[in-house]
């Protein structure tokens, strides 16, 4: 039986493909205060600005193209098994080939309905205010806004307990929910840190190996050597 892989990504994963999927060091996520266009206040209080936010977003997305580093974790389906949890919400990963991928966050082309959560659809057009779900209700992104719940952690951290290897790229192990599920993998099992800037945060990590490097140059490079210790 191939061993489990877990690995989590976060904006770092996504940098190399020209994607910022997180705010910058100035607080701001292109040009705008993220509380203005990724929380139900926000939303509620311009609907028009938060949906044409997103809606740049997508249209940036539909141009972008998965880096090395994403189809380098592709290439590990055929030696492991292999699980991402990722907190970026764009389709990068599955577009490289990777199968098994929950995303934390939400997804970039999927909105769903303002009066029915569960109803969920594929979205790669704009939304605008009017644009509404077969029951009637407005559209907004399918994506989870600072003061929302996290409906998929508690599937995120059962996952993690089931790694042989824990694999985190592209996100400080001081930011959760990554910095929190980390402490879901057994005890003792190998883990590695890819990351150009890396923060370790409080904690026992003996058992991590480090890699400095962006996603595009430590990902191909750590892939191969699981790789082999896999043959």
């Amino acid at each position: 039986m191939a061993k489990k892989i877990v690995v989590l990504t976060g904006a770092g994963m996504s940098a190399d493909s020209g994607l910022k999927t997180f705010r910058d060091e100035d607080g701001l996520w292109e040009g705008h205060d993220v509380m203005e266009v990724a929380s139900p206040h926000g939303f509620a209080r311009n609907p028009d600005l938060v949906l044409e936010f997103y809606n740049q977003r997508r249209r940036q997305l539909l141009s972008a193209l998965p880096n090395e580093g994403h189809k380098a974790l592709a290439l590990l389906q055929a030696h492991y098994d292999v699980t991402i949890v990722t907190q970026n919400v764009d389709d990068l990963h599955e577009r490289a080939g990777s199968s098994q991928v929950l995303h934390l966050h939400g997804e970039l082309f999927k909105v769903r309905s303002t009066g029915n959560p569960n109803l969920i659809l594929d979205w790669k057009t704009d939304i605008t205010v009017g644009s509404k779900c077969p029951e009637g209700y407005q559209l907004r992104p399918h994506i989870v806004w600072f003061g929302e719940e996290v409906p998929l952690l508690p599937k995120a951290a059962h996952i993690t307990q089931s790694a042989d290897i824990l694999v985190i790229i592209g996100t400080s192990l001081q930011v959760y929910p990554a910095a929190g599920l980390i402490h879901y993998a057994p005890q003792g099992v190998p883990m590695y840190l890819v990351d150009p800037k890396p923060t370790l945060g409080s904690g026992d990590f003996s058992n991590l190996k480090v890699i400095a490097e962006t996603a595009a140059v430590g990902v191909p490079t750590l892939v191969a050597d699981l790789i082999c210790k896999a043959v």
